[in-house]
């Protein structure tokens, strides 16, 4: 009786931004039998997301009201939350409705992570159970260890590592996920601009040689927002003469494994999945 219980058809409801993760995340549903309904957001979302739902609506990013609305009307029991937001458009609160401006101005702080806590317990609040994307899409964490051909040398492995120290105080803050140095001296962090931007602007300050390291934030509500990468991380890496990418192994997203690793060894990038050794515990 538990079992069928527990593989009974539902109704999931995607909050989906951009690129590749909330399409797979949609597959997923789907290939599970659930009921798919998508929110998503005017000028964020991949709009090949929709054509797999069951129901969708596209919203202007802040219109919390009508996100729940949309999300109670369809019955909706859990929720999944997968994809980029352009994170300078959270800043525009001229659409925000007057729910999501009490959330914004009632939060001390006003990181990533605050807001997504924020909203995941409006959420709950109202009877919508939070599940981490990850569930519906397989396969995405990042295994532990040298990746590519090319392993870093050892002033590689000391920036790697330094990196990992600073991307996690940096995160305690909760400003970003994303350092970028070169002989242990930060050339970027990342803020609002998001990870590929960091990366241009720290190769660019920090010269040919730099290493990039994107470690979960301490604490980070692992539902909604995991660290990830794929092959456009190593090619904005790669363009700015970049060496080595390290990301923390079982809790970040690694998409298109196969064709980022080719690209990386195409252009002697070494990429890391950093364990609780190397990030000091």
């Amino acid at each position: 009786m538990n079992a069928e219980l527990e593989h009974r058809t539902k109704v999931i409801g995607l909050i989906a931004g951009g690129r590749q993760f909330p399409v797979l995340v949609a597959q997923g549903v789907k290939a599970q039998g659930h009921r798919l309904i998508v929110a998503g957001f005017t000028g964020h979302t991949n709009p090949e997301v929709y054509p797999l739902a069951d129901a969708w609506r596209e919203l202007k990013l802040g219109q919390l009201a009508k996100l729940l609305d949309f999300l109670k009307e369809n019955k909706v029991e859990q929720v999944v939350m997968a994809g980029t937001i352009h994170k300078p458009g959270v800043m525009d609160i001229r659409h925000f409705d007057a729910r999501a401006v009490k959330i914004l101005f009632t939060l001390k702080a006003k990181g990533d992570d605050a807001i997504l806590r924020a909203v995941s317990s409006v959420l709950e609040e109202e009877g919508m159970e939070l599940v981490p994307p990850q569930s519906f899409a397989q396969g995405l964490l990042t295994p532990a260890g040298v990746l590519t051909r090319r392993a870093p040398d050892e002033r590689e492995w000391a920036d790697l590592r330094a990196g990992a120290r600073l991307a996690r105080e940096m995160g305690r803050l909760d400003i970003g996920q994303c350092v970028v140095l070169r002989e242990g001296i930060v050339a970027a962090v990342e803020a609002l601009e998001g990870t590929d931007a960091a990366i241009r602007r720290g190769c660019e300050l920090g010269g040919a040689g730099c290493v990039a390291v994107k470690v979960m934030k301490p604490g980070q509500e692992e539902r909604v927002d995991l660290p990830s990468v794929g092959p456009d991380t190593v090619r904005v890496l790669s363009r700015g003469k970049g060496v080595c990418l390290g990301v923390e192994a079982g809790k970040s997203l690694f998409f298109d494994m196969e064709t980022t690793l080719e690209i990386a060894d195409r252009y002697g990038v070494a990429i890391v999945g950093l364990t609780k050794d190397d990030l000091g515990g």
